[in-house]
Parts: structure tokens; sequence; C-alpha cells
């Protein structure tokens, strides 16, 4: 899979959350689409889905896109076999570890690179030594960002200029600084590193990431222009980056079945949940989802529920499965309002 002069080969490293996955796999598609060879760099259990999507697409050559696989050290930093993505992470104390182990694959990264010779790497922001590796071998690097130019310039002139400190409670809002328009928050609402001013395995986390951006080759964003005009014009004028925007990345998948293999594998079947669709009225129905990564205790789920029934709306919630919960024995009728299910059957 060596690169040659007649052929563009560039390594995709999605970090290894689905959310993130996701959109750089349509990303590979994409590119495969203009003739370019792709390599997503992966673990053995994230090349399952991503090899999935691959296989069922009908709307671009697969031969031109190949999978590379990373042994995750998952022993080596105390982590379950088999534990190689947030959706597996459990509980607080298991995210430092995670972070620990995505830092070991620098080395076999390297040795990977070293190997193939692709001719541009585009890694996800949160791969921050990713562009040490570049640098070493004299290869541009892209970050990835899945979200938009708003919500990262917005996060970014928070963390910079600090104006949650000049407020007197943590629900008095104040106005981010910066942005085109005016955008107002409240401490509430920020991270408790921010909000308590503590340094931290996730602060440190997010303060390399940060500082790789600036170091980096470019920005490709899943964002579009006409979107979000004002903040892409902003990222370019006030960091001073070359900045790409190429989505939604989601609209390279034409058909159902395409879009139905993108994420985890649903406990409803996706006939069943259209033909539930085509039986309600053009945008009646309320879609609830927090992604793969947040957990929510009983009481909060409860609450979510009670809003839902409150609103009288119909609706599709989303709720994460946690590995492992069916042999806890927990079951979705101990969170739930009593008679919730009877109650909204027709309706949710």
């Amino acid at each position: 899979m060596s690169s040659n002069d007649s052929e563009l080969h560039i390594f995709l490293f999605p970090y290894l959350a689905r959310g993130h996955m996701i959109p750089m796999v349509d990303m590979a598609k994409l590119l495969s689409s203009r003739g370019i060879k792709i390599t997503i760099v992966t673990t053995p259990i994230n090349s399952i889905s991503i090899s999935n999507s691959i296989k069922i697409s009908k709307s671009f050559s697969a031969s031109k896109i190949h999978l590379l696989i990373l042994k995750f050290p998952s022993a080596e930093v105390g982590l379950p076999d088999g534990c190689e993505n947030l959706d597996f992470v459990i509980s607080p104390a298991m995210i430092p570890k995670f972070i620990s182990a995505l830092n070991l694959l620098q080395t076999p990264f390297e040795e990977a690179v070293m190997e193939h010779h692709p001719h541009c790497i585009i890694a996800d922001m949160f791969f921050p030594w990713a562009n040490d590796v570049a640098a070493k071998l004299g290869i541009p690097r892209l970050n990835f960002h899945g979200s938009c130019f708003f919500s990262f310039c917005a996060s970014e002139f928070v963390r910079i200029h600090q104006p949650y400190n000049h407020v007197s409670s943590e629900t008095e809002p104040f106005l981010i600084p910066c942005l085109p328009r005016d955008i107002t928050f409240t401490k509430m609402k920020l991270p408790e590193f921010m909000r308590e001013n503590v340094k931290n395995y996730l602060s440190e986390f997010i303060e390399k990431a940060i500082e790789s951006e600036s170091k980096c080759y470019g920005v490709v964003m899943n964002s579009f222009y006409e979107l979000e005009a004002e903040y892409a014009d902003c990222y370019r004028n006030v960091f001073g980056r070359k900045a790409w925007h190429i989505g939604p990345l989601s609209l390279c998948n034409k058909e159902t079945e395409e879009k139905a293999w993108r994420g985890n594998e649903s406990s409803i079947n996706e006939q069943e949940c259209l033909k539930w669709l085509d039986s309600k009225k053009s945008n009646s129905v309320v879609y609830v989802c927090f992604g793969s990564i947040a957990n929510f205790n009983f009481e909060q789920l409860k609450e979510i529920a009670s809003g839902l029934e409150a609103c009288g709306k119909n609706f599709i919630w989303v709720v994460r499965k946690v590995k492992g919960e069916e042999e806890k024995g927990e079951d979705h009728e101990e969170w739930l309002p009593k008679g919730f299910e009877q109650r909204g059957k027709k309706r949710g």
C-alpha cells in the first residue's frame, strides 16, 4: 500500500468514539469517490463497524479504502479487554486510562506512517501527537472537527478571555467576546474544570488538543459555509488558520441501508421505525438523543421521560445501553415513570 507519485494517498485517523468515527468514515467515502486512496487507521474492535459501513455502501468504490489496524493497549493501562471505544468507558475512573491508551498509540502510528508513506494525514483533533509524527516525517497534518466553526470559536473565546470570572453567580449571563453576534452563556453550563479553575486530566487533554490546532497545516470541518458564514470567516480571521468546510458529510450516504449501518445497532428494526414515522404528520416528531457518550442516572432519565410525556408530542427517544447492564439485571422499567409506556405507546 505504499504511496506513489501517480496516486494521492491519505491517512485518516478518527478518534475512537462513535460520533467522531462516523463522519470520518463518510469523509473516506467522499474522498475515495474522487479517486483518492484512503487508509483508515483504527483498532480491532472499531474496525468491525467501520468495515461494515464501507461494505454496505453502494455510492462509491470500496476498493479505494483500506483499514490499517493498530493493537489497542488495554492491558497496559488497566482497561478491560476490548475496551477500545468511549462507548465502553462506563465510569469516570476509566477515562484517564482510556486517554493514556490513546497516547500509547503514537509509536505504532508513527511506524505505520513510515511504512506506508501517505501524502497527508487527517487526524481527529484529540490526537495532538499526530502533529509530532507528521512534522518528524515531513507530512502535512490536518485536524478534523466533527462539529462546526461556531462551537469552536465560542468555546475558544470563553477559554481565552474567561468572561465567566466577571459574573456574580453561576446563573448570571455573560457575553461571549469576539463573536460576530451577541451570544450569552452562563457559568453553570461550563465544564466543571473550567468553572472551578482546576487542572486535571480532562483540562490537560483539551489544552493539548487546542495547542496542536495552532501547529497543524489546517483544519477540516464537518460543516458548510452557507450555514455559518460569519463564524467560518471569524475562525479564519481571528486564528489565522487554513480551514475547509466539507459537510454535511452524511450526505454521501444515498440509500436508507447505508444510513442505518453508520452507527451502533439499534434495539428496534429500522424498517419498523420508518413505518412508524411514515404514519405521522410531517414535522410532528421530536427526536431526543444525547449521543453515545453521555450517561444519565435513573432520576435524570425519569425527568426526561416526564418532559416527553408532558409535551404531548410524538417522539423518538434514543437511550444509550451501557455494555453489561443486562448482566446486572438493570431494566428500563426501573427508571421509567409508572405507566409511561402504556400511556405513550401511540406517541413514541
